[in-house]
């Protein structure tokens, strides 16, 4: 993906796309590749970076949602469960199958897991990823080293997938890249464009990167930012009643030794009536969430005290050495953008997760709710309401079974496999360079030549961009991204011709963000 290229595209204001997205999250990316399937021309525009918000602080999990099966929504989670098997096979070096162990303390609880797995294993078919089972205590131990044993009666092990999901974002941006889509990063839409009859044809934007404006024609205008969608539903019509609830959800990440072993511990109950996850990631260990009802959404929202004390204590009541906050080397935190509950005192946990597509008078096509593991599907039932828009004909979508950009059977090894097949690539450039076979922190295997890749090819322009979602340092161990900062900068500097002034100004912004990621102790 290159930049420059893209804007140029940009720049021609003779040309009308048929489909215009703003917003690349997720969402807007789900858009983006079902449209390109079908051989709709399509420009997403997203005013930070891809996934800078809510689609790279997810909890890691491709997912039928075992919790939307407790609450009866049973459509939601076969949904899921198909594209959860699909998005294995379609981008097997950024997803796998990961075993989780719920530990059993109460033959009730035995017996209310058990059942509810088998329905979901039963319901997730031919793209099931393996069987639920009861084991015995001795085998929970070995398997969970570290849970507490007191009362323990056993545990059930179910399988769900697990992902890194701002590098699955840029691989969803890269294969609709490759299919011909146009993408840009810093490029924020400042105004919609309509006809005499009050119909969106267009859009106003601005490159954050150089302040250039443009104009550009669509057919169609999709609005999927997530939960800055009350923002463009007031720029369509300033007396739009607000339709996005945000929630915040927060994650610590520690040592792998507080849970030891290569499975995943599931916590189907806490005191809010929340499930917790530890889940074993990139040689760490991601423990959340949290369900906290926030006001105003933020690009770079931060965990509440009240936040991290509350994970830290329930997973104490379930491991043996309990975490404390000298332990956790990043915290970050997410906002989910839930459809605002119609009646006062909804829980947000009660608020559905299935996605809407709702159109506007003037034909804005807004795209809400929905989860990770349904991103494509989204965007399928999105571009669905091309045909009533524009009264032309719609190719049936091709996106289903489209291989993600690094699709491989190959899978590289170690830190290597979200590159898939362009790793091979990255490596030459450091057998030509030693410099870029240095590694950019002594406890990270990540090496400087992924910088200048990240740079040259994943459409990176900001240190933040490269630490936080390229490699994802900064919410592994907000402290080694900080150290490793300089070096970064210096490396992108070379790469992008940037000067000793713009350095300053990229450590300057980026420690302002890191410093949301480190925990006061």
């Amino acid at each position: 993906m290159k930049r420059e290229e893209n804007l140029n595209q940009l720049a021609d204001s003779s040309k009308t796309w048929d489909i215009a997205v703003i917003g690349g999250g997720s969402s807007g990316l789900g858009v983006a590749l079902d449209a390109i399937s079908r051989g709709l021309s399509v420009i997403l525009l997203e005013k930070a970076d891809f996934a800078k918000g809510t689609s790279s602080r997810s909890t890691k999990l491709v997912h039928g949602g075992v919790r939307y099966l407790a609450q009866g929504d049973v459509g939601l989670v076969l949904e899921a469960l198909k594209e959860r098997g699909k998005l294995l096979q379609n981008a097997p070096h950024l997803t796998q199958n990961q075993p989780f162990i719920i530990p059993i303390y109460s033959w009730f609880d035995r017996a209310q897991y058990s059942i509810g797995l088998k329905i979901y294993d039963w319901m997730a078919g031919k793209l099931r990823l393996g069987k639920s089972r009861f084991i015995s205590k001795s085998e929970t131990v070995r398997r969970l080293p570290a849970v507490k044993q007191e009362g323990l009666k056993g545990g059930v092990v179910y399988h769900d997938g697990q992902f890194d999901d701002a590098r699955l974002a840029l691989a969803i941006a890269q294969t609709a890249d490759e299919a011909g889509a146009c993408l840009l990063n810093y490029v924020s839409v400042r105004g919609l464009l309509k006809d005499e009859d009050g119909k969106i044809t267009g859009l106003k934007v601005r490159d954050e990167l150089n302040q250039e404006k443009y104009t550009l024609k669509a057919k169609m205008v999709v609005n999927a930012t997530g939960v800055f969608a009350d923002k463009i539903l007031q720029m369509d019509n300033p007396d739009a009643a607000s339709m996005i609830q945000p929630s915040q959800g927060i994650h610590l990440v520690m040592d792998l030794e507080f849970l030891g072993g290569k499975d995943a511990l599931m916590i189907p109950k806490t005191n809010d009536g929340r499930v917790l996850f530890a889940v074993p990631w990139h040689g760490k260990l991601v423990v959340g969430t949290t369900d906290t009802l926030r006001e105003k959404a933020k690009l770079e929202p931060e965990a509440l005290q009240k936040e991290i004390d509350f994970v830290l204590e329930t997973a104490a009541g379930y491991l043996t050495k309990a975490p404390t906050r000298a332990d956790v080397k990043a915290v970050f935190a997410g906002l989910r953008p839930l459809a605002r509950p119609k009646e006062e005192g909804a829980k947000t946990k009660e608020i559905s997760r299935s996605h809407k597509v709702i159109v506007s008078e003037s034909n804005l096509v807004t795209l809400t709710g929905g989860k990770w593991t349904t991103f494509r599907k989204m965007g399928e039932d999105t571009v669905d309401h091309y045909q009533e828009i524009t009264q032309e004909l719609l190719a049936p979508s091709e996106s289903f079974e489209m291989k993600l950009h690094g699709h491989t059977i190959q899978i590289p090894e170690g830190h290597w496999s979200v590159y898939g097949s362009d790793a091979e690539a990255i490596q030459k450039l450091a057998e030509k360079d030693e410099e870029l076979a240095q590694k950019i922190h002594p406890d990270f295997p990540n090496i400087l030549a992924e910088v200048v890749w990240a740079a040259r090819e994943e459409m990176a322009v900001k240190v933040e961009d490269v630490l936080s979602r390229r490699i994802r340092m900064l919410i592994l161990d907000a402290q080694a991204a900080l150290d490793s900062s300089l070096k970064v900068a210096e490396i992108m500097a070379q790469e992008l011709g940037k000067d000793s002034e713009w350095i300053e100004q990229e450590l300057s912004d980026f420690r302002k963000v890191a410093e949301k990621y480190l925990i006061k102790a």
